[in-house]
């Protein structure tokens, strides 16, 4: 049976009070006791919907991190009709990631579900291959759309353009993750925007 609406909003407020305890005290602090505390929870009502316990919440979390990496993107990664959203898109992709800096709440919840005992590391890779899918069509549809309607090569392949641009910007992003610096971020963006075709419009 799905949850009355109610119950839906409580399981989200655990979720959303246990990603902002790991983005503040880290993974490794992470207690169930705190994040009863900070979603004004019992330990019951964790359990209800967190049967499996902080594994099971671990995966939550990392489903709805993974949700706001898109959602962050957004109106500009739905909406890839031109070149100039092309370019408004890559903005707000590297201005997303400069703010995040080294301390990436989704790396850090599918870092730990990697170690978990009950979920194991292939829960961790189904949050990430379902991000990347989602991510990798969106993309792809916009390279289509400008494809279609004369302004790239007929002859790309949409999907594979997608996957090798999604590629670097992932690879920029672990860079990010290891050394602080969003240079090689912002060269696979630069770089994968010019395979394309889609040089940086006139001001």
């Amino acid at each position: 049976m799905p949850p009355t609406r109610k119950g839906a909003a409580t399981r989200q407020r655990i979720v959303e009070g246990a990603a902002r305890e790991i983005r503040e005290e880290g993974v490794f602090a992470l207690r169930l006791e705190d994040v009863m505390a900070r979603t004004s929870t019992s330990k019951s009502q964790l359990f209800h919907y967190f049967p499996g316990g902080k594994d099971e919440l671990l995966l939550a979390v990392a489903r709805f991190e993974a949700a706001r990496v898109l959602e962050d993107q957004q109106p500009e990664l739905g909406a890839l009709t031109s070149r100039e959203a092309w370019w408004r898109w890559r903005d707000k992709v590297l201005a997303r990631y400069r703010a995040q800096g080294v301390g990436c709440p989704l790396h850090v919840a599918l870092s730990q579900l990697g170690t978990a005992a009950g979920t194991g590391a292939g829960a961790g890779r189904t949050v990430a291959a379902e991000l990347l899918g989602q991510w990798q069509r969106q993309l792809a549809a916009g390279i289509r759309h400008l494809r279609d309607d004369g302004t790239l090569d007929p002859a790309l392949d949409a999907d594979r353009e997608a996957a090798a641009l999604l590629a670097g910007v992932q690879g920029g992003v672990l860079i990010l993750l290891t050394t602080g610096s969003a240079d090689h971020l912002e060269a696979a963006l630069d770089s994968g925007l010019a395979r394309l075709g889609l040089a940086r419009p006139a001001p």
